[in-house]
């Protein structure tokens, strides 16, 4: 469908050391402006992925990202001891799962938990070390220093959003596990906003991950701060949506003199907004 070796890079769906069946289904539904899963990361663990799916990703340019998750920081540190083999490129862990709770998977809702999982993955490789956060954290700005402190070479901002449908026709709920990550464009607004605080904040890499679905969502992305963004609900619609995106983009750059697309990074036009709310009222009156 199309030239995977046109993308920055592969990520492979999370992973977990023993095989895993999944959630119950159904684990996908609709709604007006995306969809809601809970997959429950199924897999056939970390020794059939390093035999078999590694090498199918190597067939190919881009770097792979291999992601995992763990519901303790001691397996956590040993999966990524063990995916530190030369076709793996990065590591990303996935800790903030949004189906599992702070003690159990989804260690990115609290900074304490943040710095101790991260810190030990970062002991146990020296791949590079992006960690995904949740959106759900309450301070997101927080988490992501905690995470960098502890050793991230990048951040991914951000995980899905816990949700829930009901349906209509049985009063049952949508989904076998009840709950799942929603995934949409209309959440791309709240992750710009979480990408943009917390590049102000941390001086490592951000992908941005939310919503994106054309090349103008990838500028504004990169307008607040992230260096690059993942793609993955646009497929869903589209299955041709990821190289169409980088010729668009490269399109919007030759249309308006921009050499590299690197240099949006962080180039919002803001300095000169009043954010004191008295003073901004006061314009113009």
């Amino acid at each position: 469908m199309i030239d995977l070796n046109r993308l920055g890079g592969l990520v492979a769906k999370t992973i977990c050391r023993e095989p895993r069946l999944g959630n119950p289904t159904p684990r996908m539904a609709e709604t007006e402006a995306g969809i809601i899963q809970s997959i429950g990361l199924p897999g056939k663990g970390i020794k059939y992925f390093l035999d078999h799916i590694v090498p199918e990703y190597a067939k190919f340019k881009p770097p792979l990202i291999v992601s995992c998750s763990s519901e303790s920081p001691e397996d956590f540190a040993e999966l990524a001891r063990e995916l530190s083999v030369p076709d793996v490129d990065v590591v990303e862990c996935n800790i903030s799962c949004p189906t599992r709770n702070t003690s159990g998977g989804n260690f990115a809702l609290d900074t304490e938990h943040t710095k101790n999982v991260v810190g030990m993955i970062r002991a146990a490789t020296d791949k590079p070390l992006w960690a995904k956060l949740s959106p759900s954290a309450g301070d997101i700005v927080a988490v992501a220093l905690a995470a960098q402190e502890a050793g991230a070479d990048a951040l991914c901002i951000a995980n899905t959003f816990l949700s829930l449908k009901i349906r209509t026709d049985n009063f049952r709920p949508a989904l076998g596990n009840k709950f799942g990550g929603m995934v949409s464009p209309a959440l791309k607004p709240i992750v710009l906003r979480m990408v943009y605080q917390v590049a102000k904040e941390v001086s490592i890499p951000i992908i941005g991950i939310g919503g994106v679905t054309k090349a103008e969502d990838v500028v504004e992305y990169m307008l607040a701060g992230a260096s690059a963004v993942g793609i993955g609900y646009a497929g869903f619609r589209n299955p041709t949506a990821l190289t169409a995106i980088i010729d668009d983009l490269e399109a919007w750059c030759i249309e308006r003199g921009i050499d590299k697309v690197s240099d949006l990074i962080g180039a919002v036009r803001d300095d000169d907004m009043e954010m004191d709310t008295l003073a901004a009222a006061s314009v113009g009156v």
